[in-house]
């Protein structure tokens, strides 16, 4: 099990080589209950706030949700949405051991969510669609673009200073109830829940496909040869 370092400890971390961080960055999500500090929760936004955002709007807001009643009321819409999930996710991954140790995880965090002891849950301001833009679809990417660099940013950082985060929205699925339990305006609209806290276990080297298995030169179809 890794030790949980100080806050100095942390925060000094932040110096480790991009390159290392996006190698071994994954998602975490069993967390050690001890409390986080709020000075790294601060850095983490700090840091997530320096990404780029459409037309530089900043159009973003975040909730830290400490309170053991708002993380409740969360955790009960998590539940929800994994009771129709995670039986079908089980079954279409029957025999790949591989997503099914994923599918653990998540059930585990499920199981654990209350316990977690920060969550961070990136907001943007104003509506989905905007009139000079040609297609909703056009709107809707434009809109959740505003805030998913901020996102990225904001677990690099976590994974540095050795917190663990992982992006889900299944908390979100009713973003009625979302927005109630945040009290959020109808302005405001939750995009996703970023869950922080000290891992249990340790992060290492990621697993991914080669460049050239997912790269296409020109239009769909023709792979993409390096020189």
């Amino acid at each position: 099990m890794s030790e949980i370092p100080s806050t100095d400890e942390a925060l000094a971390a932040l110096s480790m080589p991009l390159l290392d961080a996006m190698m071994t960055q994954r998602a975490i999500r069993r967390v050690k209950p001890d409390p986080v500090d709020d000075a790294l929760v601060a850095k983490c936004i700090e840091l997530g706030l320096r990404a780029p955002t459409g037309s530089n709007g900043q159009n973003w807001e975040f909730i830290v949700v400490k309170d053991q009643r708002v993380k409740d009321k969360l955790g009960k819409r998590y539940r929800q949405g994994w009771a129709a999930y995670g039986a079908l996710g089980e079954r279409a991954a029957a025999g790949d051991e591989s997503m099914l140790k994923i599918l653990r995880s998540v059930k585990w965090q499920v199981e654990h969510f209350s316990e977690i002891p920060v969550l961070v849950i990136p907001c943007l301001r104003g509506g989905m669609r905007l009139p000079y833009l040609p297609t909703p679809f056009v709107g809707e990417s434009s809109y959740f673009g505003s805030i998913y660099p901020s996102v990225q940013n904001l677990l690099l950082a976590a994974r540095a200073m050795g917190l663990g985060a992982s992006l889900i929205t299944m908390p979100l699925w009713s973003v009625t109830s979302a927005r109630k339990t945040l009290g959020l305006p109808l302005s405001v609209t939750p995009i996703c829940v970023i869950p922080l806290g000290w891992p249990k276990g340790r992060y290492g080297p990621t697993t991914r496909k080669p460049v050239e298995d997912v790269v296409h030169l020109d239009s769909y179809g023709k792979r993409w040869v390096k020189d």
